[in-house]
C-alpha cells in the first residue's frame, strides 16, 4: 500500500524560493574582488538568479548543460548557484589552484558550455581560452567598464551587461519542474591519481545533504546565524553550506579572495559572525593575528574545521581561549562532501576536558545519511570498538555510484571505499589512522605522490623516486620527495626541484628532497612506503 502523500520533486529552486519568500530581507554580504563590501539580501539574489537562468536560454544553452566558475566565495557566484542548478543546467565549480594545463583538461572533460570568471582569474582564462574550443560563451564577473579592451581575451561578456539584458523576461520566469534525480553539480576531485574524477550530484542528493547539514547534531544552522563559508565554493560546494543558508534563511558572509587573518577577523566581527568554516590553515592565520593584537570574538559561537586533521591546540585555543565550540568534520568530494561531524552525547559532558579533547580531535561521529564501515585484509567487517582498524567504507543517498563519464561502479559490493584506514569507536566517532592510497593532503587539498613521481624520474640522474606525506605543522601534510641517483650521476636539491616549474601547481612542488642509496621494494617489486616511513622516521622540515 502506497502513502496518499503529495509528490514533489527535491530541486534546488524550492530552496531559493523558500528563501526570498520567508527570508527576503535576510543579508548576503560579500566582500568583493573589487576591494569594497557590497549588501544585497535573499530577495535580490532570487531575482537574479531567475536572470541567470534566462540569459542561459537566451543563448540557447541546453539543459543538462554544464556551466563552470572560476570564482571566490560571493554573491554572484551565489546566484549562479541557483540561476545554473534551477534551470536544470549543471554547476560545475572548478579549482583555481590547479595548473592552467589540468584546468583545462577538466574544462574539456565536462564539455563546458559557459565559462563565468572572476578577474582574479583572469590570466588562467588569457592560458586556456584557446584550448577549450568547446566553451561557448566566457563571462567575466564583473561591470562593463571592468571588462572593456581585456588583454588577451577576446569576446568575453561582463556578467553585470549579461544579466541586465534579461530584467523584463525574468520579472515572468517560472522555475522549471523535473525529476530531482537530474543532475545538479559536478566537482572533480584531485584525490585521485592519473586525470581528476568527476562527482555527478543531483538535486535529490543535494537536498538530503543540506537537510542533514543543518540538523542540530551537524551544523545547527538556523534563520539566528550569520554565516561565513571561508571553505571556498569551488571546494565540494563550500561543504553545501550555500544550499543549507538558503534552506534556513540564515545570513551569509562572504570573503572573496581576502583570507588572511586580519580581513576574516574583521569581517567576522563587523558582520557579527556566528557560525564559520574552514580548513585549518585559514584557521591558523586567523589565531596567529588575534594572540599578538589580544584581540577577542564579539559574536563567534562555533566553527567547523575540516579538509585536513585539526590539531588539538587549535581546539584547545578556540574553545579555552577564545570560548568558541570547533566542530571537527570530514567529508569527501564523492560525499557531497560530509560524513562526519565532532559533536559530543549527552554521556560525554561529564568527561574531563582533556578526555573531551581527545573526542573532538578525532575525524568526528557518523551523521545520519551515512553509514559506514571498517573492512579488514580479508573482507570481513571490523568491530567498532575504537581499536580494530580497517579500510573505511561508505554509502548513502549523497556518495557517489560512479564517477562521471565512467561505466564501471565505484563501488565494492554497495559500498564506496574511501581510501582511508580507520577505527570507528562504539559512539560511532571515527579516526583516520592511515591512508591505503599514498596520496597527500596538504592544506585542504590532495596531492598525487605517483604524479610527483613520475615527473622526478624524468630526471636524467634520477633512477628511482618515492614521495611520501610528512607532518607538518602549517599544512597538516607536505610531498617529502625521496630519490635515488644513477650511479656516476650527481644532481642538487635545487636541480631536482626546478624540474617542477610549469609542470606541476607551486603548492604540489615537494618541500624538500632526501637522496638514499636505495628505495625499499616488496616482492612484487613494488616501493614500501610504509618501510620508507620508519626510515625517515627522524627527519625534520629545513627551517
Amino acid at each position: 500500500m502506497r502513502g496518499l502523500m503529495q509528490q514533489q520533486n527535491l530541486l534546488i529552486s524550492n530552496l531559493i524560493q523558500f528563501a526570498e519568500k520567508n527570508h527576503g530581507d535576510t543579508e548576503i554580504v560579500s566582500r568583493r574582488v573589487e576591494g569594497d563590501i557590497h549588501v544585497t539580501h535573499w530577495a535580490e539574489v532570487s531575482k537574479r538568479s531567475k536572470q541567470v537562468a534566462c540569459a542561459l536560454d537566451a543563448m540557447y544553452i541546453p539543459t543538462g548543460s554544464r556551466v563552470a566558475t572560476l570564482a571566490w566565495n560571493g554573491y554572484r557566484h551565489l546566484e549562479l548557484y541557483f540561476g545554473v542548478s534551477g534551470s536544470e543546467r549543471v554547476l560545475h565549480t572548478i579549482n583555481p589552484r590547479l595548473l592552467p594545463d589540468q584546468i583545462a583538461w577538466i574544462v574539456n572533460h565536462a564539455e563546458d558550455q559557459v565559462l563565468c570568471f572572476d578577474m582574479t582569474f583572469l590570466p588562467i582564462v588569457q592560458k586556456i581560452k584557446s584550448l577549450c574550443p568547446g566553451v561557448k560563451a566566457w563571462i567575466a564577473l564583473a561591470a562593463e567598464p571592468q571588462v572593456q579592451d581585456l588583454e588577451g581575451v577576446a569576446d568575453v561578456l561582463s556578467y553585470e551587461a549579461w544579466l541586465a539584458s534579461q530584467v523584463q523576461k525574468a520579472n515572468g520566469y517560472e522555475w522549471p519542474v523535473f525529476d530531482e534525480n537530474t543532475a545538479s553539480s559536478l566537482c572533480y576531485t584531485s584525490g585521485t591519481t592519473g586525470h581528476p574524477k568527476g562527482a555527478l550530484y543531483s538535486h535529490r542528493s543535494t537536498l538530503l545533504h543540506c537537510f542533514s547539514l543543518a540538523l542540530p547534531d551537524v551544523f545547527s544552522m538556523s534563520a539566528l546565524d550569520s554565516v561565513l563559508p571561508v571553505v571556498p565554493m569551488f571546494h565540494v560546494n563550500a561543504w553545501g553550506i550555500p544550499y543549507s543558508a538558503a534552506m534556513v534563511g540564515a545570513k551569509l558572509v562572504f570573503p572573496g579572495p581576502a583570507l588572511d587573518g586580519k580581513s576574516v577577523y574583521e569581517l567576522i566581527e563587523s558582520q557579527n559572525v556566528t557560525f564559520a568554516a574552514g580548513v585549518p590553515t585559514v584557521w591558523q592565520m586567523l589565531l596567529g593575528h588575534m594572540k599578538p593584537n589580544q584581540l577577542h570574538f564579539s559574536s563567534l559561537k562555533r566553527t567547523v574545521i575540516g579538509g585536513a586533521a585539526c590539531p588539538e591546540s587549535m581546539i584547545h585555543a578556540f574553545q579555552e581561549d577564545y570560548g568558541v565550540q570547533v566542530l571537527h568534520a570530514w567529508g569527501m568530494t564523492e560525499m557531497s562532501p560530509l560524513g562526519t561531524v565532532g559533536n559530543l552525547k549527552i554521556k560525554h559532558l561529564n568527561l574531563s576536558k582533556e578526555s573531551q579533547l581527545k573526542l573532538r580531535a578525532k575525524q568526528g561521529r557518523v551523521i545520519y545519511g551515512v553509514d559506514m564501515k571498517i573492512v579488514g585484509d580479508s573482507g570481513a567487517s571490523q568491530p567498532h570498538d575504537g581499536k580494530a582498524f580497517g579500510d573505511l567504507h561508505v554509502r548513502g543517498p549523497w556518495v557517489i555510484e560512479h564517477y562521471f563519464k565512467e561505466e564501471s561502479s565505484a563501488l565494492i559490493e554497495g559500498w564506496f571505499p574511501t581510501g582511508d584506514v580507520a577505527t570507528i569507536d562504539e559512539d560511532g566517532f571515527m579516526q583516520i589512522t592511515d591512508r591505503s592510497k599514498d596520496v597527500i593532503k596538504s592544506g585542504g587539498e590532495w596531492i598525487s605522490s605517483i604524479d610527483i613521481e613520475n615527473i622526478a624520474v624524468s630526471h636524467p640522474s634520477v633512477s628511482m623516486a618515492a614521495c611520501v606525506g610528512m607532518p607538518h605543522h602549517k599544512w597538516d601534510e607536505r610531498p617529502l620527495l625521496v630519490v635515488v641517483l644513477k650511479a656516476e650521476q650527481t644532481a642538487s636539491k635545487e636541480d631536482i626541484l626546478k624540474i617542477y616549474e610549469g609542470r606541476a601547481a607551486k603548492w604540489q612542488i615537494p618541500d624538500d628532497v632526501v637522496f638514499l642509496d636505495s628505495i625499499p621494494l616488496g616482492a612484487t617489486g613494488k616501493m614500501l612506503k610504509t618501510r620508507l616511513r620508519e626510515i625517515l622516521c627522524d627527519y625534520k622540515w629545513p627551517n
